[in-house]
């Protein structure tokens, strides 16, 4: 397996983007349904999107976590976050999660979308053999 490493992703009107500097983007929309309430999944409440985003950093930075900030293309907006975590490229696997997008692009092509370019990427580009889903969230 490839080493995984920030790369950009796009398709269908969805841009996954290396996690950076989105603070304020990321804020924006979890605030849209307030998600940090929701019991199944982990979503930063506004407070904590900084840590959230040195958290996923630094997990990149050991190698076993690569995060996404989402961005729909036509509204130029992030929509959300998505990553590779549990990367363990002895196995050729990594593990998708953390996965949460703002009340109003639920139910919407945007998952299905991001799952499309991230296991495209992991298969054809990484040369994973396998890809896990997250079940219901990350909380752990």
């Amino acid at each position: 397996m490839n080493k995984p490493k920030p790369v950009t992703l796009e398709g269908h009107g969805i841009r996954l983007e290396p996690l950076a500097h989105h603070q304020e983007e990321l804020i924006r929309a979890a605030s849209d349904g307030k998600l940090w309430e929701l019991w199944f999944t982990a979503v930063p409440e506004p407070g904590q999107v900084h840590d959230y985003i040195t958290n996923a950093l630094a997990g990149q930075e050991a190698g076993h976590m690569l995060p996404w900030a989402v961005r729909e293309l036509r509204s130029g907006s992030i929509i959300g976050s998505t990553r590779y975590h549990d990367i363990v490229t002895a196995l050729d696997r990594v593990e998708i999660g953390y996965t949460w997008y703002a009340k109003s692009w639920q139910r919407s092509h945007v998952n299905t979308t991001c799952k499309l370019l991230l296991m495209t990427h992991a298969f054809e580009t990484l040369g994973c053999i396998a890809v896990r889903q997250a079940l219901l969230g990350t909380r752990r």
